[in-house]
């Protein structure tokens, strides 16, 4: 059976980090079962993406995800498939696509680790914060598989950037909650991956798994302690 876009994403991030032994596929969740879902999860809810949702349930010590895509998106991502190029087409829908995925998997690996407050802010805005760093560095290796140098260039980065941090409109959100979640995951997870682009390979990839690691006051201190940094240089 030939791997799907959603299986190839799974198991990238899974390399990075670690495997949940869960086909998170099996969670995927139509259209109705989103909008009964998003109906239970309140008002706030009704802000959030059309195009993407993942939903997550505690039940009897168990932890319960539904991942929801748009028909629109996917027929989106199968016309302009990113696996042939990224481009101005795909770009929004590819990112929406990878970070449910993240989502999923980030959430499964927190629950396993005994992280029982799934409805805390601070999980929320840990799941968040580490999408919006992860989807960055999967977008660099797409973009880098078809240049013939196998490297991305400032251009390249910063139009990522733009698509990734500065189209993010956060101040729309009438919810306070979710506007201060996304103006300040977003400003972070920008930074931070500013600060990644710096480093080599081999200690990206050790660093990203150490920033995993962390919980969300952790990971906002981190990002703090290397802006003041850079500005002490």
């Amino acid at each position: 059976m030939n791997a799907t876009l959603f299986s190839e994403i799974q198991r990238l991030f899974e390399r990075t980090y670690v495997e949940v032994g869960i086909n998170l596929e099996d969670c995927l969740i139509d259209r109705q079962r989103c909008g009964q879902l998003s109906r239970a999860a309140g008002a706030s809810a009704r802000e959030l993406s059309e195009l993407a949702r993942t939903f997550l349930r505690k039940s009897d010590n168990r932890l319960h995800i539904g991942i929801y895509y748009s028909r629109w998106l996917i027929e989106q991502l199968e016309k302009h498939d990113p696996r042939k190029g990224v481009t101005d087409e795909n770009i929004r829908y590819l990112i929406a696509f990878v970070e449910e995925i993240n989502h999923a998997l980030h959430a499964a690996i927190q629950f396993q680790r005994g992280v029982r407050e799934i409805a805390a802010e601070d999980f929320a805005r840990n799941l968040e914060l580490q999408a919006q760093v992860d989807t960055y560095l999967v977008l660099l290796l797409f973009v880098a598989f078809f240049r013939k140098t196998q490297k991305v260039s400032r251009v390249d980065r910063r139009w990522l950037r733009f698509h990734l941090f500065s189209r993010h409109t956060p101040h729309a959100y009438a919810d306070a909650n979710l506007r201060g979640r996304y103006i300040e995951t977003t400003e972070l997870a920008e930074q931070y991956t500013l600060f990644l682009d710096a480093l080599n390979g081999a200690r990206r990839v050790d660093e990203i798994r150490l920033f995993h690691a962390l919980d969300y006051q952790a990971k906002k201190q981190h990002i703090l302690a290397l802006m003041d940094a850079q500005k002490a240089k």
